[in-house]
């Protein structure tokens, strides 16, 4: 996600059009939204980005990218909080990640991890080991969700019929892999507070002191995401791998994929990559949604910095869960998983009130570099993500 927030101010505008309609080559840098007054003309380009790219528009009172005007209530609010409640969680928080960071190294000690090529994974240990970091894990990541405001996190139960007798289709095996919406960063700890699984992360994420001993604990699969380098194969090769593992043995740990890409506001599904599916393997489609008054958690158009700082200070998080069953796939859906995964789509789209998107991770960077007023995006940004 860091990638994705950077200003993409890369080439300057080649020309601008007056209001007389003559050209010059004078370059505009100006955000779209501003602190001071917008014309009418911004306003209607602003109004027509929202409804282009409405999977990412932030409707919260702190406006599009968190910059908006806030009333003096709202302002004092905030003050408050900044001075009492966010010094107070981060603390907790970093002193939970230490704590957990300790038990993890512990565990670690003396034991070789599993993996080819910097896959490593210490997903795969047995014993005690494994059994100190799966159930400290799940209790710490739900302490961090309560310290963020999330003090309790109503779950559903959503029962759906496929063709077929639904005691054989139990019988068929658990599912290989989580399939979840993904609107927050918040995605990750609520799941790894529920089922302790393996992520697909950026291979940087390895490196980043603290988190990345937790994520070979997870058995999270590194990708070089910045660019789509030899090993894009591979890394799908061990992903299917995994799932596979997780469907025909209880005791391996499943994958968690937000096939998405990419997080949105929470109301719209974006098109399913179908990495999950490759395997053939049932799914367990979850569905996330984040109610709130003043700040949406939602991960769109702001800064990591800025959402930190504004979830921190809100005393008071929403998040709500629907849980399906597992998901198994007809034949014509395990030789197609390009229809398995819109199947799949539809059903979370149905069963969550979710509105489908076409738009995908390449609109995403062009809508942000867009509200940081660049108006010269490269060629890329145009191109749709594989």
């Amino acid at each position: 996600m860091e990638s994705e927030l950077k200003d993409l101010n890369s080439k300057p505008a080649k020309s601008n059009i007056n209001g007389n309609g003559n050209s010059n080559s004078i370059r505009d840098d100006r955000p779209l939204l501003k602190s001071d007054s917008v014309s009418s003309s911004e306003n209607v380009e602003l109004q027509d980005l929202e409804k282009k790219f409405a999977a990412y528009v932030r409707r919260d009172v702190y406006g599009t990218m968190g910059r908006g005007e806030l009333a003096t209530k709202e302002k004092l609010l905030l003050g408050f909080a900044l001075v009492t409640l966010l010094p107070i969680r981060v603390v907790f928080a970093f002193t939970i990640l230490l704590f957990y960071y300790f038990i993890c190294r512990v565990c670690t000690l003396f034991s070789t991890p599993n993996g080819e090529d910097e896959q490593e994974d210490y997903a795969h240990m047995g014993g005690w080991r494994r059994a100190v970091i799966v159930g400290c894990g799940r209790a710490l990541s739900r302490v961090i969700l309560f310290i963020f405001g999330f003090y309790w996190i109503p779950q559903s139960y959503h029962s759906t019929t496929q063709e077929g007798n639904n005691h054989q289709l139990e019988e068929m095996g658990r599912p290989g892999v989580i399939i979840s919406n993904h609107v927050s960063y918040l995605d990750i700890l609520y799941h790894m507070s529920y089922s302790f699984p393996s992520f697909v992360a950026k291979r940087s994420v390895a490196k980043i002191p603290l988190v990345g001993l937790i994520s070979k604990c997870l058995g999270c699969v590194y990708v070089q995401r910045e660019s789509k380098s030899s090993d894009f194969k591979g890394v799908s090769a061990v992903v299917t791998e995994r799932i596979r593992e997780a469907y025909q043995n209880k005791s391996a740990p499943l994958m968690m994929l937000f096939p998405e890409g990419t997080t949105t506001n929470g109301d719209f599904l974006l098109p399913f990559k179908t990495g999950g599916f490759l395997a053939k393997a049932p799914v367990l489609p979850v569905i996330l949604r984040y109610h709130y008054k003043r700040f949406s958690p939602a991960w769109d158009s702001i800064s990591g910095v800025r959402h930190v700082i504004f979830l921190l200070c809100q005393f008071v998080n929403y998040m709500e869960v629907v849980r399906l069953p597992v998901y198994y796939p007809s034949q014509q859906e395990m030789d197609d998983p390009k229809l398995y995964a819109n199947n799949v789509r539809r059903l979370m789209a149905s069963e969550g009130n979710l509105i489908l998107s076409d738009i995908g991770l390449a609109e995403k960077r062009i809508y942000h570099a867009a509200l940081n007023g660049n108006n010269s995006l490269p060629s890329v940004l145009h191109q749709k993500d594989d």
